[in-house]
Formats: structure tokens, sequence, C-alpha cells
């Protein structure tokens, strides 16, 4: 689900809230060492992001955000802000070779660089928590 947040709508909070689920305290957020990612520099995306990413003339970066049940990954074009939130149960990460990871989800994706160690990392505790809290039961979802 592409969505516009740059502005505090309650409608919108609760949509994504009902995806992913609420942030997380800080005491987990402590304990997880961090649930922001470095900032993620876009190669590639998907047509409806891509017709975004254009409007403007900056360079194309991103930040994922690990949420209970899924991650938003948050970028910008002109002054607008715009989530992709995608849950765990949608949510496949293909890396390519040594400096590429794509993040998906149906229809939308997006490939960003992947040189530092830094970012290697986050995509392995993104990975990790996903495989860890894996749902039981289809009623988990």
């Amino acid at each position: 689900m592409l969505l516009n947040v740059s502005y505090s709508r309650i409608e919108i909070t609760r949509k994504v809230d009902a995806e992913v689920g609420k942030p997380f305290t800080l005491k987990e957020r402590w304990a997880l060492g961090g649930i922001g990612s470095p900032k993620l520099f876009i190669t590639a995306a998907s047509m409806q992001i891509r017709n975004l990413l254009i409007l403007d003339n900056n360079i194309d970066c991103c930040n994922i955000e690990l949420r209970p049940k899924g991650i938003i990954v948050r970028f910008r074009s002109l002054l607008e802000s715009y989530a992709l939130v995608i849950p765990f149960y949608k949510l496949v990460i293909y890396k390519g070779d040594m400096a590429m990871y794509t993040i998906y989800r149906d229809n939308y994706f997006i490939k960003v660089r992947s040189d530092t160690k830094a970012i290697q990392k986050f995509f392995k505790k993104i990975l990790d928590y996903k495989t860890d809290n894996k749902p039981t039961s289809i009623e988990d979802l």
C-alpha cells in the first residue's frame, strides 16, 4: 500500500497500524538495537514509485522502519512524504549482486544499494525478525 503520509491524518495512521502494527516502544527499540535503517539510495523502482521520484531533481533515497508485523519504506518527492507499507506476509527481499537489495510488495518494488556493512546488517535484522515472529496460524495475521 503506497500512501502519502505528509500530513498527520488519523485514518492513514489507522491503516498503517492495522497493516504493520503500532510502533515499537522505547524499551523494545533499545532491545532490538534500533528499528531504523541508514540512508538507502534507490537505483530502480516500480512505475508508480518511479513516477513520484522523477518529479524532482534530488537524489532518490529512502529509509526503512521496522514494525512488529512488517516494514515501512519512506521516501520524499517534492515536498511530500510517501510510505510503502509492507506486512511481513507480503514482503519479499532479494539480494542481487554484491551491492543491491530489492524489496517487493505485490506490484511495487524498490531496488537499493547496499554498499556498507550497516545496510547489510539492517537487512539481516529485518529477515531475522521476520522469521522469528512468523505467525503460527491464519488467525495471527
